[in-house]
């Protein structure tokens, strides 16, 4: 039996589906929510902890592919989709969109459980490896699930890579080696430029603006935030 820190969320409009699954799974120890339509099923994801996401693909509001499409721009919880369709294009539009696993109803319960503990097993080992790798490399700058390897030059954001140029990576770097403090556009620009740069002198607002387009705006996240009359700063408490 599970523990109880493994919370599930359920995403299912037939609430005799939703109430037996519920009890089937509080029976194995998880500690169970429900959610009735996709708008509530992802806002509830996105606000709170859970460790699996069982994800309906016929809801009301949002169909269960967009709350996945939407969910996956921000995070990597474990979904299983749930549906009455059997169509091989619907499986596979539903792997495309990031679902870890798919089951057709009618299902088995035991069946479902077993496909439970293995969505959860497979991340957690994921999560592991992560961490062993964290620890190991001290070139690693790390802050809201922003991830920095300065020996890869590789940036990840919720673990997928994004893509920067040799003065947003720079940039980004030197605001992640001083985060929690205010960095002026003038040491910015030193740090970023060169003591003897001679271009525009707004050049930081305008890299700030790439990395806030690529990483903010991207991945629904506040990562850089301006400070008015002197610069910008990276915040941990966010």
């Amino acid at each position: 039996m599970e523990t109880l820190e493994t919370r599930i969320l359920i995403v299912e409009d037939e609430e005799k589906i939703a109430r037996f699954v519920e009890l089937e799974l509080e029976h194995e120890g998880y500690v169970v929510e429900k959610a009735s339509n996709g708008r509530e099923g992802l806002e509830m994801a996105q606000n709170r902890e859970f460790s699996l996401m069982l994800l309906d693909v016929m809801l009301p509001e949002l169909n269960g592919l967009e709350v996945l499409r939407r969910l996956r721009k921000t995070s990597n919880l474990p979904v299983i989709m749930l549906t009455a369709r059997d169509a091989v294009m619907d499986k596979v539009s539903g792997l495309d969109s990031g679902a870890d696993d798919y089951i057709t109803k009618p299902f088995a319960i035991e069946e479902l459980l077993a496909r439970i503990r293995t969505a959860l097993k497979k991340h957690q080992s994921s999560a592991n490896q992560l961490s062993t790798t964290t620890a190991v490399d001290s070139n690693l700058l790390e802050c809201n699930n922003v991830t920095l390897n300065e020996t890869r030059h590789q940036v990840k954001v919720n673990d997928k890579e994004v893509e920067l140029t040799n003065r947003e990576f720079t940039l980004l770097q030197v605001l992640l080696e001083n985060k929690d403090i205010v960095l002026s556009r003038d040491t910015l620009l030193e740090k970023v430029c060169g003591y003897d740069y001679m271009g525009e002198t707004n050049v930081i607002d305008v890299y700030v603006r790439y990395l806030r387009s690529k990483i903010d705006d991207t991945f629904g996240i506040k990562l850089i935030h301006t400070i008015r009359g002197v610069g910008y700063m990276i915040k941990s408490d966010v």
